[in-house]
């Protein structure tokens, strides 16, 4: 059960490569994200392991708290602009925040 229904928002987490970080920060501010946070990532996925040893073979994870459209709109574009060439997961869930004047467009 919500605490109250206007806490709800979006958590849209991309994981990809550590060389387009610059480019999903500048992809990121221009489709209306209010904040995201970057960590490095390791695992092993279809591509096989990713150690995050050497930033050429690195992962990063990235995640943006925002409202339903903001999160779709930026779904979409990294989908059309980087799913063909680079490695990358888009996920998306339903979070309530504490304090939901933070995570405005």
């Amino acid at each position: 059960m919500p605490i109250q229904e206007d806490y709800r928002r979006k958590l849209l987490t991309v994981i990809t490569e550590a060389a387009l970080e610059t480019h999903l920060t500048r992809d990121l501010d221009k489709l209306g994200a209010p904040g995201y946070t970057i960590t490095n990532a390791r695992g092993r996925g279809q591509r096989g392991v990713r150690d995050a040893g050497w930033e050429a073979d690195s992962n990063i994870r990235v995640e943006v708290i925002c409202d339903d459209e903001t999160a779709l709109r930026i779904a979409r574009h990294l989908k059309q602009h980087y799913y063909d060439n680079y490695a990358m997961i888009l996920t998306l869930s339903d979070v309530e925040v504490l304090r939901p004047e933070k995570f405005q467009p």
